[in-house]
């Protein structure tokens, strides 16, 4: 369901209209980066992800199967609390289970179970064996893995490289629009960073980082919050710069 103009308890004031933008932005609900498909008051520029602005009030997960989670402004409690999709700190918007107390970001609670663009497909796992192709580690947060199982992705690696690469960004939200897309270009090349986890020959490693590099923008898509081809295409010419 999309509706073009929509009012929000969180944003009174004025009234959020729909828009679909390639700059990435920080949604003022969750607190968390996204892309796309969002709702946006131009006069104040606050920003809310499609999952916080038209939220699902209460959803259930494949991996929790005896939770019911419930959308909440904030956490409850005075305890700090993380997310169990990404391990990351829970500061707003959040699906909440009362009854075992586990919670998730609303963008991760909706994240797709399969990730298939025609070439790569992914599924999302609550936990995998196999390391993760940037940190090398076992474990830790949920994966995407592709349909070969030769490449694993860490939910948990792709937020961290997206704080990593987008800093500057974030601590800049109130800028132009213009001083964001020249910030976007620093972000660094991704085959640079995927050979490190590599000791093949030229051509295998190149074959290799190709197919990594769609599995990572496929899984930073749908950690964004809309998991699109179009935006998986955008930002995969910004991590080709150099």
């Amino acid at each position: 369901m999309k509706y073009n103009e929509i009012s929000h308890f969180s944003h009174p004031q004025h009234k959020l209209k729909f828009e679909y933008t390639e700059i990435p932005f920080k949604c003022d609900g969750c607190k968390e980066v996204g892309i796309g498909s969002c709702y946006k008051c131009a006069t104040c520029d606050f920003d809310l992800h499609m999952h916080c602005a038209i939220p699902t009030p209460s959803i259930f997960h494949p991996f929790y199967t005896k939770c019911s989670f419930q959308f909440l402004s904030r956490a409850p409690g005075d305890s700090p609390r993380y997310c169990n999709a990404c391990e990351k700190d829970i500061t707003g918007f959040v699906y909440h289970c009362r009854s075992c107390g586990f919670d998730l970001h609303p963008c991760c609670a909706k994240l797709p179970m399969v990730l298939d663009d025609g070439e790569v497909k992914l599924y999302l796992y609550r936990k995998v064996s196999s390391s993760c192709h940037r940190c090398g580690r076992k474990g830790r947060s949920w994966s995407y893995r592709s349909k070969c199982k030769k490449y694993n992705l860490h939910v948990a690696c792709v937020k961290e490289m997206l704080v990593e690469n987008w800093h500057e960004f974030l601590g800049s939200h109130g800028k132009s629009r213009t001083s964001r897309k020249l910030e976007m270009t620093r972000i660094p090349t991704l085959r640079n960073m995927l050979q490190s986890h590599h000791h093949k020959s030229r051509g295998k490693v190149k074959k290799c980082c190709e197919m990594a590099g769609l599995a990572v923008q496929f899984v930073i898509s749908a950690v964004l919050g809309d998991p699109t081809t179009l935006i998986a295409g955008v930002i995969g010419s910004l991590m080709s710069r150099g």
